[in-house]
């Protein structure tokens, strides 16, 4: 058997020294570009594969980084969390966005589910330990403590939406007020005069930002009262708030839905009750999700980039692994209508 190629044989592929092909592969930052392609390219002819657990010595990096989905209620034998989040779109677009990130940098993600007091801590010990570089947090409720056991823990961490609560943590956004008033212009525009709205739950701050830019552009466009029914984002909920909106306002002919999967619940409810989609009331939804093609008719939609958001999620990340005194920052990503059947 052939021995496997060695730090030397790709040294001499590239015309370079041992010591330049190491600050390479462990991504020291005072090599030329030029030179750091003709390593790797030599790494790719000669097949070489650097020993990580060497590699970890001196870099005191795992090559790894954790995904973690958070929530702060307890699981239930009935609807266990990781059933929940499989179930939304969303987090398979996160994951889509992290792992197509990290894939050409031989990066490689570990899923946790942190939904209790045990698996938080659970979490923090995991990275404490130095099992990876550090954390992309995905938090499904506003009162999720695990943001902030993460900054008091001085844990490399980012998160997905802007924190409840005033926390040094670095976070990626969307502009949701800017996304809701795309709506209500849309909506208008296509000549709704009653128009409602199914919301998120209002201790997320994504939900209230839809809720209150949806509120403010209808406003603006003389419509000083919409109604409003609650959902939490999943399919059952936005058909029951449909059914609860048409139970109180049977007249409306126009509604804005906070999610996809929400939307994609109402819509069977409206056909329930006799009443046609885009014809008689027209709906939008936010997200973009799969839900949106799912459903029929095809969902008029909000676009919210979360793979591309996930991305830059993961950019910041390493940037603060290389650098952990880097400031913490914010990026807010602009939403865009994507118009369809059913508005």
């Amino acid at each position: 058997m052939p021995a496997s190629p060695t730090l030397e044989d790709v040294a001499r592929a590239a015309g370079v020294s041992r010591a330049t092909v190491s600050r390479v592969i462990n991504g020291i930052r005072n090599v030329d570009p030029a030179i750091q392609e003709t390593v790797r390219q030599a790494i790719a002819a000669t097949g070489y594969v650097p020993n990580r657990a060497a590699r970890s010595l001196v870099t005191r990096r795992t090559g790894s980084i954790a995904l973690v989905v958070s929530g702060a209620g307890e699981e239930s034998e009935e609807n266990p969390f990781h059933s929940q989040v499989f179930a939304d779109p969303f987090f398979g677009r996160v994951a889509s966005g992290v792992v197509g990130f990290l894939r050409p940098r031989g990066i490689h993600p570990t899923l946790m589910f942190a939904e209790t007091d045990e698996t938080r801590a659970q979490a923090i010990a995991y990275l404490r330990q130095g099992n990876a570089d550090g954390a992309i947090l995905v938090s499904t409720e506003a009162r999720d403590p695990l943001p902030r056991l993460m900054v008091e823990a001085s844990l490399p961490a980012v998160l997905f939406a802007r924190p409840p609560e005033p926390i040094p943590i670095s976070y990626v956004d969307l502009a949701h007020r800017t996304g809701a008033k795309l709506a209500a212009d849309h909506l208008i525009a296509r000549g709704r005069r009653r128009v409602a709205t199914i919301a998120g739950p209002l201790d997320v701050p994504a939900a209230q930002d839809r809720l209150s830019g949806f509120r403010d552009a209808m406003a603006a466009h003389g419509h000083p009262y919409i109604p409003c029914a609650e959902g939490d984002f999943t399919l059952a909920s936005g058909e029951a708030a449909m059914e609860r909106l048409m139970a109180e306002h049977p007249g409306i002919d126009g509604v804005f839905i906070a999610n996809d999967l929400m939307a994609q619940g109402a819509l069977p409810v409206l056909r329930n009750h006799g009443r046609r989609v885009p014809e008689d009331v027209a709906v939008v939804g936010f997200d973009d999700s799969s839900a949106a093609t799912a459903s029929r008719p095809l969902l008029t939609t909000i676009r919210h980039p979360v793979e591309d958001m996930a991305a830059e999620m993961t950019r910041l990340l390493l940037a603060y692994v290389d650098d952990p005194d880097r400031a913490v920052t914010s990026v807010i990503f602009e939403p865009s209508l994507v118009v369809r059947d059913s508005a």
